[in-house]
């Protein structure tokens, strides 16, 4: 077993700090220098992106989990321990951001020197900012023939208004510049602050599931110390366990006696039951408790719903044993059980988006060897009756009658695209097709523009964000956050195949794309639909009106191969008997819907 041997040196020797910035600025990168520049790993464990330890993180070039790792650091003969927390870029995974910046006391602010500031840079500095962290702004890939230092020194200090000196220059490919990095961390972040004699208050940021330990949670001690062996409860839950084993997050876990004030450790207590740990809970002691919990972190607020269904419906049980490890390990998914005529019992999942539901699809085919079916995601509806009932609406099939329906609110954001001035007309075109409203706009620089639109949630949750890098090149950054909700004009989309409505297929929409989308979903189905010895008719209906029709020819086998020669009535004869047979079986048969249907809805045009 890896035994920790580092000594406790008080708390003004602690430094917590997280690194934000948006996706593909090199924080994975910087991480590994400084892991390096501690020696907190030798060169035989040393490997690229080594905190991103999914191969999912390492495929797709992207942080999904943000990762705690402690590293020893002496500087003029004193040693300090620093709990690095590194965090992902993509808008989908910023309550990843969230949790690590509530556990932190400054955060190193990455921008690429090629590229400038960026939206996803902007939306995790106000989020560092409202927690009162100290930001230590780090200029990266200076040593590259684009680099504009001087021109993204600027920016960053019309920003966040500092000098240009406390810029640090780096690039964290080579290694230059790290040392300077690691004496600011120590200079600049403060201590944690803390009373180690008050009772206990620990608060728990992250979780894992282990197969033989059970379940395994991270947490920062704010106020009083853990020990081995101490019995200890969770403020929330009330569920009260022993710490069998405290110590300190390295590349592996660092048992030890006890973690103290200030502190970013570990505890197993062989809790088996995932839904016992929630992040954002507090541990405390069971003799002297803590009078309130801490004030963890907001509720997650799901941007949009799918419903996620075993492909085999005897394995219902397993997909939510499945789900809840998930969760454990992905605090910003919910679920909750629901049933469709189509496709059996399942899930109704929120998701932070369209990332965040394609990671959680592979996550469960990898990790835990479940196919599920996942239906067209929809985003929250706020629909008025004409009884004086507001309802929340989550899916299609959930939507009261036509006739007692007075009004549907939608979700609107409040989005923010910073881009080259080169692609100002064609963003503009894409914002205005998806139903978006111009409410700022704002040149940074003399080439760069910064767009405020507000717009439906349900228009960029299917290919806004794929639309908007290719029409700019890769250039434009996105971020968005829920605005409100306001009066529109949508209607249920049903989707028919043989008069019978597929619930799965169906989705709320603008009422003037209705038309076009329904025959577009029409086209796309007759295309996937596998051909039956029977016509399929696939119908788009807005009620009782059909506005679409598409059919799958049916496969016709050859009943009068059999017969040469003789009467023509013969021939007759099998074909009247193929033809009665033919509509017995369009009345009896079902017609298999593949998952490339479900999923070639998201990739309509």
């Amino acid at each position: 077993m890896y035994i920790c041997s580092y000594k406790y040196s008080g708390m003004k020797h602690i430094r917590n700090f997280c690194i934000i910035a948006h996706i593909d600025h090199g924080k994975s990168t910087l991480a590994d220098r400084l892991l390096e520049a501690t020696n907190t790993l030798n060169a035989r464990e040393m490997e690229n992106q080594v905190l991103d330890s999914m191969d999912l993180e390492k495929e797709k070039g992207i942080t999904i989990k943000s990762h705690a790792i402690q590293m020893q650091y002496n500087r003029n003969g004193e040693n300090y321990t620093l709990n690095l927390l590194d965090t992902p870029g993509h808008v989908d995974f910023s309550y990843e951001v969230s949790r690590a910046i509530a556990s932190c006391e400054g955060a190193l602010l990455v921008v690429d020197a090629t590229q400038g500031i960026q939206a996803q840079t902007i939306s995790n500095l106000y989020l560092a900012l409202e927690h009162d962290l100290e930001i230590i702004p780090i200029l990266n890939k200076i040593d590259m023939d684009a680099a504009m230092v001087d021109v993204v020194k600027d920016q960053i200090i019309d920003l966040i208004g500092c000098k240009d000196e406390d810029i640090l220059l780096c690039s964290a490919k080579t290694g230059m510049g790290v040392p300077e990095i690691l004496d600011a961390i120590v200079e600049r972040i403060p201590a944690p602050q803390g009373d180690p004699e008050a009772p206990l208050q620990a608060l728990i940021f992250d979780s894992v599931f282990n197969s033989f330990r059970g379940i395994i949670a991270y947490f920062k001690v704010e106020n009083g110390v853990i020990r081995k062996g101490d019995k200890v409860k969770f403020f929330n839950t009330g569920k009260e366990y022993v710490a069998d084993e405290v110590g300190y997050l390295r590349m592996k876990l660092c048992p030890t006696d006890e973690v103290s004030t200030g502190n970013v450790g570990y505890i197993i207590s062989g809790i088996k039951t995932a839904v016992e740990v929630k992040v954002g809970d507090t541990i405390t002691h069971v003799e002297n408790p803590c009078s309130e919990s801490i004030a963890g972190f907001e509720e997650v607020k799901p941007m949009l719903f799918a419903g996620v269904y075993p492909v085999d419906t005897d394995e219902y049980e397993d997909l939510r044993a499945s789900l809840e490890k998930l969760q454990l390990n992905d605090a910003s998914l919910v679920f909750e059980p629901e049933s469709s005529l189509a496709l059996g019992f399942g899930f109704r999942c929120g998701f932070l988006g369209l990332l965040h539901l394609e990671i959680m699809q592979e996550r469960l085919y990898r990790e835990f060897d479940m196919d599920v079916i996942t239906t067209v995601p929809n985003v929250s509806y706020k629909v008025y009756t004409t009884q004086g009932d507001v309802v929340d609406v989550h899916n299609p099939s959930g939507l009261p009658a036509p006739t007692l329906i007075k009004q549907i609110d939608e979700p609107y954001i409040k989005a923010q695209i910073i881009s080259k001035s080169d692609f100002f007309g064609p963003i503009m075109k894409l914002c205005l097709d998806k139903r978006g409203i111009l409410i700022n706009q704002h040149f940074i620089t003399a080439d760069r523009v910064e767009l405020t639109y507000e717009m439906p949630l349900a228009e960029i949750v299917f290919d806004f964000y794929d639309k908007l890098k290719s029409i700019s090149k890769g250039y434009a950054s996105f971020d968005y956050h829920i605005c409100g909700y306001k009066k529109s004009d949508l209607v249920k989309l049903d989707i028919l195949l043989n008069s019978e409505p597929v619930d799965a297929l169906s989705s709320l929409i603008h009422r003037d794309r209705a038309y076009d989308f329904g025959r577009r979903m029409c086209e796309k189905l007759k295309e996937l639909i596998p051909r039956q010895q029977f016509d399929i008719a696939i119908q788009a209906a807005i009620g009782a009106k059909i506005i679409a029709r598409e059919t799958v020819k049916a496969v016709r086998k050859d009943v009068t191969a059999k017969c040469y020669g003789g009467d023509i009535t013969r021939k007759r004869k099998l074909l009247e008997k193929q033809k009665k047979g033919k509509k017995r079986m369009r009345q009896i048969g079902n017609v298999e819907v593949p998952q490339s249907a479900f999923m070639a809805v998201l990739k309509l045009d």
